[in-house]
């Protein structure tokens, strides 16, 4: 078994490593699909990637009715927002452990550019909510035919 020789600095890094993932777990990052933020507002978790000439955002939502679930395109700003109800009313006494939430959602997301909104499709399936924005035709890549010069 080797010594090793103690470095005081060693130990600060990784006790600043642990404070900086606990700040960014409790307040940056919450854990959960449906965390409470300001005035009970929850948020959920997107996907967004390119297809083609799309742009597809998929949101879980589980446990959400699609007739609950509202999507509103201005600008370059997406937004899905909706309510999730309890059933039935239980008294509070009567839970062993109580973690599903309940409540209104909303997120919002500044999409990397133009969409034609009127052309959007919007597909509800097991908990995900898909979503297809076509890209404006000023976003899309145009090719430009290179010339032999003399």
């Amino acid at each position: 078994m080797a010594l090793m020789r103690w470095d005081p600095f060693r130990e600060m890094v990784s006790l600043r490593e642990a404070i900086d993932r606990l700040f960014e777990e409790s307040f940056v990052r919450p854990r959960g699909w449906l965390t409470i933020e300001r005035a009970g507002v929850g948020t959920v978790p997107l996907d967004i990637y390119e297809e083609g000439d799309n742009l597809i955002v998929k949101a879980s939502v589980p446990g959400i009715k699609p007739e609950d679930l509202n999507v509103q395109v201005q600008d370059n700003l997406l937004t899905i927002s909706g309510e999730t109800r309890q059933e039935e009313e239980r008294k509070e006494e009567h839970y062993h452990l109580r973690e599903h939430r309940y409540g209104r959602f909303e997120r919002s997301v500044t999409l990397p550019y133009p969409v034609v909104a009127d052309k959007a499709e919007a597909i509800f399936e097991n908990g995900v909510l898909k979503l297809t924005l076509p890209k404006a035709e000023e976003a899309r890549r145009k090719q430009i035919p290179v010339k032999v010069g003399k």
